[in-house]
């Protein structure tokens, strides 16, 4: 596992903690970049894992 994966990981989660509040207080906004967050912390992690994929096949 990578700083990528972790750190993809944890905006994930940020970024749903955030959209729960936005949805909670109707904040539109917030949610939306709750959800923004969450999404680049998937694509970040997806990122890490392809890097580990390759460093792995490189190892073989």
């Amino acid at each position: 596992m990578n700083k990528d994966r972790i750190d993809g990981a944890g905006k994930q989660v940020k970024g749903a903690v955030k959209a729960a509040v936005g949805k909670v207080t109707g904040d539109r906004q917030t949610q939306a970049e709750g959800e923004a967050e969450k999404a680049v912390g998937k694509v970040q992690s997806k990122i890490g894992k392809a890097k580990d994929a390759v460093r792995d096949a490189i190892r073989k």
